[in-house]
């Protein structure tokens, strides 16, 4: 744990900072490992099944539909 004091407004304010740096377990890294590619395998079967897939566009920072053709229609 790490405090720091500041002053702010006349008022002596004191922050606690607790560290979020986790050390990952082999088992943690093989649970990622899982989730990859049971999310990879649940959107190859729903492009085979011609399902729309919904995906996030980072640059345009919006939501949309992927449909098996490639067209991609933004909500």
């Amino acid at each position: 744990m790490k405090q720091i004091k500041k002053v702010i407004n006349g008022k002596d304010i004191e922050v606690k900072i607790y560290s979020t740096d986790r050390t990952r377990t082999s088992s943690d890294k093989d649970m990622d490992t899982r989730v990859k590619e049971a999310v990879y395998a649940a959107i190859k079967k729903s492009k085979e099944s011609e399902v729309p897939i919904a995906r996030y566009d980072k640059e345009r920072n919006q939501p949309y539909f992927e449909y098996p053709n490639g067209e991609k229609v933004y909500g």
